[in-house]
């Protein structure tokens, strides 16, 4: 699986040096305060395959912030459901991996962590809003779907 990110430079970054940027980021403005947030977007090919994005974003509240995606292509998905399910393991995957890297680097507390589904009231995904919001609160984070999630609708929709 391609572990690595690519940065608004074109640049392919690990989990580390996303993490190094982040704080870098965080570091030069360090009154503000500051989300970080995953989210994950896919897109059904004819082939039945799904191609799938994965954005990190750090968002500096009121003033801007940058992101950092991958994207994947793995297997076969027959139903909405399934690439849905994919997309919240995908990020639950990257927001472990990040906050584990994030924890260790004795960061402030001027910053919160969210993970973004792309799912909502409106259209066929609103039969899943309970199972999905459910998956990301029991590994503990906080979640956010249409159409608030913008990580994951509007950021990671960008290179699907």
């Amino acid at each position: 699986m391609n572990l690595f990110f690519n940065s608004s430079f074109g640049l392919k970054l690990d989990a580390k040096q996303v993490v190094a940027e982040i704080l870098r980021f965080m570091k030069s403005e360090p009154k503000w305060k500051y989300k970080i947030i995953i989210g994950s977007d896919s897109e059904a090919l004819q082939s039945k395959n799904a191609d799938f994005v994965t954005a990190v974003v750090v968002h500096r509240i009121g003033n801007g912030g940058q992101y950092f995606w991958r994207r994947l292509q793995v297997g076969k998905f027959h139903t909405l459901r399934d690439r849905i399910i994919r997309e919240v393991m995908l990020s639950l995957e990257a927001a472990h991996l990040i906050l584990s890297e994030l924890k260790a680097s004795n960061l402030s507390d001027n910053w919160t962590f969210e993970i973004h589904a792309d799912i909502g009231e409106n259209g066929e995904t609103k039969v899943l809003i309970q199972e999905v919001v459910g998956i990301i609160r029991a590994n503990n984070f906080e979640v956010k779907t249409k159409p608030e999630s913008y990580a994951a609708s509007k950021v990671a929709d960008r290179h699907v």
